[in-house]
């Protein structure tokens, strides 16, 4: 199987398109999953929507906005919420993880082969 991590964008307008993404694939949607990291001293969020494997070829694509909406304490982002709603809508808990930011890493193909241990591990994805 091949299991590959397809960055939007940072996750302003880029969430908009990874909610179309869902709702598109709706019978595909595996799971959604809010990553938390801290950049700075800031806590920010990644969001990704995982769907299951493809049955010709079996390629399982994770869409990733990435470290772009930032948690304040004192007000609720509006992007996040909408995340929230997608779970419920498609009757999903959105998983929440707190991770290395991904400028940890080299370069972000370790970040994501990172990511893709720590989904293996807490069996978000299927192992290979």
């Amino acid at each position: 199987m091949i299991q590959r991590f397809i960055e939007l964008g940072n996750g302003y307008s880029d969430l908009y398109e990874l909610i179309e993404i869902c709702l598109r694939n709706e019978d595909r949607l595996a799971n959604l999953v809010e990553l938390k990291t801290c950049i700075n001293g800031t806590t920010m969020l990644s969001f990704i929507v995982i769907l299951t494997p493809t049955v010709t070829g079996n390629f399982q694509p994770m869409y990733l906005c990435r470290e772009g909406v930032p948690l304040t304490d004192n007000k609720e982002s509006k992007r996040r919420l909408l995340f929230y709603e997608l779970a419920e809508k498609n009757n999903k808990t959105v998983i929440t993880l707190d991770t290395k930011s991904s400028i940890d890493f080299v370069d972000k193909e370790l970040f994501y082969a990172y990511l893709t241990g720590i989904f293996r591990m807490n069996r978000i994805i299927p192992g290979i």
